[in-house]
C-alpha cells in the first residue's frame, strides 16, 4: 500500500461524525535527546511533529462507531514511523485505563514500524506495558478489535495486533513481525501481507476501506450485546424418528440432508465469521466459526460442516468459545462430523492435543452453550463439540462411540453384520434420549425453516 491516510483521517472514517473526544494524556519530563541521549532525537521529535501536527505517534479517544461507542487508538505512522516510545506508553495505558473506567471496547488502528530506536530498551519494554493494558482489559471482559493497517510490524503487530479478539485488516498492508528492512534478503513479501495473515489464521478477515466503518460497527454491536442464552434451534430435516440404527446412519449422512450453513442462516439475522486458530491453521471446509444476531441479541457459534475436522477446527473453535465466555456471549454448537481427521498430517499437527483443548474449554466455560447434533456424531471428534447435559439431537441424526463399520471391523464380524451392530451400539436420537445423553430438538418453533 502507499496511500497512507493520517492517524485523525483514519478514525474520521471509521466514527460516527462529530462524536470523537481525545482524551487527556499524562504529562512526562524528557531529558535532552530522550531517555538514552540518543544524539539528534529532539530535532527528530520536533519535525516529525511539525511534519503531522501531532505531538506523538498516537491519537486516543472515545467515538461512536454506527452507534457505539468505544476507545481508539489510531496510529500516525508519518510521526517517526508510528513507532512506540515512553510517550507513547504514556498514551495507550490512559486510553486501556479510561475503556476499563467505562467499559468501553478498545479499537486499535495500527500503523506501526515497531519500537523507537532511539530510545532504547526503554522503548521496547513499552510492549510489556501494552501487553499488561490488554490482559487487564481482557479480564474486565472487554472487547478489542484491531484494525491493521499499512505497515503493521514489529512489536505493534505482536502485542496490540496479533493480542486483539477480533483481527481486521485493510486489502495489500504489509504485516508481520519482521518489517521490510530486518527480512532475511530472500523472504518471500507475499508472506508478510494482510492476505497471507488471513490465509494462515492469524487474522480474520480483509476489508476494503469503504467497508470498514460499517464492519467495525457490526462487530462491535455483536461483541457488547449478549443474549442471555442460546435457545435450541428447531430440527430442519426430517421430523419422524428412524426404525433403526442403519437408519438413523443413513439419514444422517444423505447428501441432502441440512447442513450447518442452512442451520445458520435459519437462526441468525446476521453473522460474522472469524477466521484461524492462531497458531498458523484453519478449517474453513470443516468448522464455522463467529458471532451472529438471534432475536436481536448476540450468541456465538461453532458448527462442524459434515466433513472430518481438523485440528485447526477444533484450535478455532476453542478460541471462539473462550472469547464467548470472557465476554459473556453464550455460544451454539451444531454437531456434524464422521470424526476427526485421522491422516498422518492431522496427527503432526496435534489432532490429540487440539481435541482436548476443546473437550477442557467447553468443560470449564462459564457462558451457557447449547448444542444441537444434526448429522453425524462420529466419537470424540464430535463429542469434543458437544455441551455436558445441554445437547439436543435432530431426528436425521445419530452419535456413537464409533461408526458402526469400524466397529463390526474391530469386532471381525462380516459386511453383513453391520446393520445389527448399529442397532446394538444404540446410536439413533431415541436411544440417546432414553439413555439421558440428548434431548429431543423441539418442533414447535418453526419460524427459522428458510
Amino acid at each position: 500500500m502507499t496511500d497512507r491516510p493520517t492517524a485523525r483521517e483514519t478514525i474520521a472514517a471509521v466514527t460516527d461524525d462529530s462524536t470523537f473526544t481525545e482524551l487527556p494524556y499524562p504529562a512526562r519530563e524528557s531529558k535532552p535527546d530522550g531517555p538514552i541521549g540518543w544524539q539528534g532525537y529532539d530535532a527528530s521529535h520536533a519535525r516529525a511533529a511539525e511534519r503531522t501536527g501531532e505531538q506523538e505517534s498516537v491519537v486516543c479517544g472515545t467515538a461512536r462507531v454506527e452507534g457505539t461507542r468505544a476507545v481508539l487508538i489510531a496510529f500516525e505512522f508519518g510521526f517517526l514511523g508510528g513507532s512506540l516510545g515512553e510517550r507513547t506508553g504514556d498514551r495507550l495505558e490512559a486510553a486501556y485505563t479510561h475503556a476499563r473506567e467505562h467499559r468501553l471496547p478498545v479499537v486499535p488502528l495500527i500503523a506501526t514500524g515497531g519500537s523507537r530506536m532511539q530510545e532504547g530498551m526503554l522503548a521496547l519494554t513499552q510492549l510489556q506495558r501494552v501487553a499488561r493494558q490488554s490482559a487487564l482489559t481482557r479480564e474486565a471482559g472487554l472487547p478489542q478489535i484491531a484494525v491493521l493497517r499499512d505497515p503493521t510490524t514489529g512489536g505493534g503487530w505482536a502485542t496490540l495486533g496479533a493480542g486483539a479478539d477480533v483481527i481486521l485488516a485493510l486489502p495489500g498492508a504489509q504485516v508481520g513481525f519482521a518489517g521490510s528492512r530486518v527480512r532475511p534478503p530472500d523472504a518471500d513479501p507475499a508472506a508478510y501481507t494482510a492476505e497471507a495473515q488471513v490465509a494462515a489464521g492469524a487474522a480474520d478477515a480483509v476489508v476494503p476501506p469503504e467497508e470498514l466503518r460499517g464492519t467495525l460497527g457490526r462487530w462491535l454491536r455483536l461483541l457488547t450485546s449478549p443474549a442471555r442464552q442460546a435457545p435450541v434451534p428447531p430440527p430442519l430435516g426430517a421430523t419422524d424418528l428412524p426404525a433403526t440404527g442403519g437408519d438413523a446412519v443413513r439419514r444422517a449422512r444423505a447428501p441432502r440432508r441440512p447442513r450447518a450453513e442452512r442451520y445458520l442462516d435459519a437462526y441468525f439475522t446476521h453473522r460474522l465469521p472469524i477466521n484461524g486458530d492462531r497458531c498458523g491453521g484453519t478449517d474453513p471446509d470443516g468448522m464455522l466459526c463467529g458471532f451472529g444476531e438471534h432475536e436481536g441479541r448476540t450468541v456465538a457459534y461453532a458448527a462442524q460442516t459434515g466433513t472430518a475436522t481438523r485440528p485447526a477446527g477444533y484450535r478455532t473453535a476453542a478460541r471462539l468459545i473462550r472469547l464467548a465466555d470472557r465476554l459473556g456471549i453464550p455460544v451454539l454448537t451444531l454437531v456434524d462430523t464422521p470424526g476427526a481427521a485421522n491422516d498422518a498430517e492431522a496427527e503432526r499437527q496435534g489432532a490429540g492435543a487440539a481435541i482436548a483443548d476443546l473437550f477442557l474449554t467447553v468443560a470449564a466455560a462459564r457462558t451457557p452453550v447449547t448444542t444441537l447434533l444434526i448429522g453425524e456424531g462420529g466419537s470424540g471428534g464430535a463429542l469434543a463439540l458437544a455441551a455436558p447435559g445441554n445437547t439436543w439431537a435432530t431426528p436425521d441424526s445419530y452419535f456413537s462411540v464409533i461408526a458402526p463399520e469400524q466397529a463390526a471391523a474391530i469386532l471381525k464380524r462380516p459386511a453383513e453384520e453391520v446393520e445389527a451392530t448399529a442397532d446394538q451400539l444404540r446410536i439413533r436420537p431415541q436411544d440417546l434420549a432414553e439413555l439421558g445423553l440428548v434431548r429431543h430438538a423441539p418442533r414447535d418453533n418453526l419460524k427459522y425453516r428458510p
